[in-house]
Parts: structure tokens; sequence; C-alpha cells
């Protein structure tokens, strides 16, 4: 097996490192204390080409790969969470479902603008009463016409109120059962009737825009539902497998950077007479924290490789999400610890570090969620 990246995966990495040391860097602090989505910055993205990256040329992308995608949230993550988790929504949720099954039409109406960084994406999942339930959606799609009328709500929302549209999944039919039929319908956010509004005071990733969508007597054309209007719950299911693979590697570029902060200061830091990188008990933390790294960042490679195969990667990208989400939040929380009273300080950054991490074991499905996964595909 070679882990070796190959040229144009380690030159993307080190485009998308420069950038995220010059541009990103120096706005982290600010992003989070302000609450502040960047706009300019994500302008900036797009002109790069990040926003594209594996998606084909002729769809406006950069004709990329998943390894090298997930490369590039690893180093946007790594240095700021907020940023990593909107470009990681933006790609994997908001662009790839267009992607994977959208028709000829609507891949060149809407896939080619958010692939080419001129527009965003979003995409409305979750609702107030329909979290790690997503088959509990409650939001309604009524056939009139030609059109279809949308009503319902969504909540925590990444992007939305940045986006140009969203892609909505909502119940279109009832089978004889009565189990309910979910669609995935295209909404550009500017169609009467849609309410978007930003005021959750969050946690953490503060500068990654969370939104709640209200939809009253939405009428869009009945072509803009994503392919098979009777296949919604599964284009869903395997968007969310994609996206995992992107939140598994935004996890770790934020391990990576607990890692980072906690060795530098181990080595600055003295007590008795000595670095506190020479006391056996930091030596032990700081082990443990690259050896989980380097584990993380084998999973989620293996599973963007999987999926740039065409194999089956659903599994893979559970173990990398809940592993690396877990090891994220464990190093930012020991980072904190090897820095002591400082760590607890928010000039040392490491307690953002802590903030970012947590929303990454609750979204794209909860940890939870991730071991129910794993358990299935064991068979149990």
């Amino acid at each position: 097996m070679n882990f070796e990246l190959t040229k144009e995966q380690a030159m993307i990495k080190k485009m998308v490192r420069d950038f995220a040391e010059e541009v990103i860097r120096p706005r982290a602090v600010e992003i989070d204390t302000k609450a502040e989505f960047p706009s300019d910055i994500f302008d900036q993205m797009g002109e790069l080409g990040l926003l594209g990256i594996p998606f084909p040329d002729e769809y406006g992308g950069s004709g990329g790969d998943t390894v090298s995608y997930a490369l590039a949230v690893e180093e946007i993550g790594r240095v700021c969470g907020s940023t990593g988790l909107s470009y990681a929504a933006a790609v994997s949720l908001g662009a790839s479902p267009l992607y994977y099954f959208g028709t000829d039409e609507q891949k060149e109406t809407y896939l080619k603008p958010l692939a080419s960084g001129k527009a965003l994406g979003s995409f409305g999942l979750t609702e107030p009463n329909a979290g790690s339930d997503a088959g509990g959606t409650k939001t309604t799609a009524i056939i009139d016409g030609e059109d279809y009328i949308i009503n319902g709500e969504k909540c925590f929302i990444t992007n939305a109120s940045f986006a140009k549209i969203i892609i909505v999944t909502a119940v279109t039919s009832k089978d004889k059962q009565g189990k309910s039929m979910i669609s995935s319908i295209i909404v550009p956010t500017d169609t009467k009737g849609v309410t978007i509004t930003s005021n959750y005071d969050k946690m953490g990733v503060r500068g990654s825009d969370t939104a709640e969508i209200v939809l009253e007597n939405v009428r869009v054309p009945r072509t803009n539902v994503l392919g098979d209007e009777h296949k919604g719950f599964n284009q869903f299911l395997y968007t969310l497998d994609g996206g995992r693979i992107s939140i598994a590697a935004l996890g770790l570029g934020i391990a990576q950077a607990s890692l980072d902060k906690a060795l530098a200061y181990a080595k600055e830091r003295k007590q008795f007479g000595k670095s506190i990188s020479k006391f056996q008990a930091i030596q032990f933390k700081l082990a443990d924290m690259a050896m989980e790294v380097e584990l993380a960042r084998n999973m989620v490679h293996k599973a963007a490789w999987l999926k740039d195969q065409g194999k089956a990667f659903g599994k893979e990208a559970a173990y990398a999400k809940l592993f690396a989400s877990e090891t994220a939040f464990r190093s930012a929380n020991q980072a904190i610890q090897i820095h002591g009273g400082y760590g607890y300080m928010r000039e040392y950054e490491v307690e953002r570090y802590l903030r970012d991490a947590k929303l990454l074991e609750i979204g794209e499905g909860t940890s939870e969620v991730q071991r129910l996964v794993i358990a299935r595909e064991l068979g149990c």
C-alpha cells in the first residue's frame, strides 16, 4: 500500500496551507470573537478553486479527488474551525448532492456557480423535531400543477444566510404503509416565502453561519426536484456519508493544531529548572495525542480513497468521523491541560479548539449514530 500523496495532492495541500497561514490564521481569533462569517475569505477561496476541488472541470470544478478535498479541509480547519466547517458544508452538503444526483440542466444552472466559487449552497435537512431521526421530517412539498408548494421549518443549517440555493428535504408522498417518501428539492433563497434568520449564540465554530429556515407556501417548479423524487432519503444518506469524511478531516485539522500548540508550549514552558516536555507525564500526553492524530489521518485518507475508487465507504466514513471528532476533542482538552492556567485564556487559542471540536461529535450524525452505523455494518 502506498501512503504517499500524489504530486497533485501534495501541491493542493501546500497551496491550501499557505493560504490558510497567510490569509485565515491572522483573522481566526477575530472570526471567533465577533462571530462573523468571513465572506471575503470565501471569495478568495472561490478564486483559488478550493470550492470546486472534487468536481470535474466541465462543471466549474478543479478536477481533484476526495483525498485532495480532505487535505484542504484539514489545512483550513487547522487554523480556523469556523472557516473549516463552512468550507466543508459548502462542498459536501451544498454542492455534492447536485453533482451526484442532479440532472444535466440542474448541474449547469446550479452546480457550476457553486463549484466555480461564485456562490454558496446549503443543505436543509435538520428540523426542530428531526435531528438524528431524519426520517421524521415534517416539511412537506405538495404538488400543485407543475409546481411544488413547500411548507416547513429547518434549523441548524450551515451557510444558509449566505447561500444562493438550499437543497431542502421534504415529504412529497406516503407509501401504502403510511411511510413518508422524502424528496430533495432545490430552493433558491430569494424565492417568495423563504425566511432565513441567524440568531444562534453558539459555544464554538462561531464564525460559521448557522441559520433557521422557515418555508411558507414556497412555490418552486417540479423540475427542481433533485434526481428521482422517490429516492430522496437514500440521496441524503449518501450525501451524509461523504460529508462525514469532510467532518473527520476537519476534526483531524483541529487535533493537529492542538498537538502543534501543546508541543510548542511544552518545549518553551519551564518548571523546576527544565522544560515541561522533559517530564514523563507531559511526554505521555503528547505521545498519545500524536498517535491518535496519525491514526485519524489514516482513517480519513482511507475513507476518501475508497470513495475515489468507487468502492463502498459508508462504514469507513463512520469510523473516520467518529474517531477523528473524538480525537479532536481529546486533543484539545489535553492541550489545555498541558498549557495549565494559560490554556484557559483565549489568547492561547487552545480553548477555542475545544469549543470548536465539540460540535463535530454532534453534527453530521452524533457519535452515538456513528456507532449505530458501524454496528449495522457489522450485521448487529
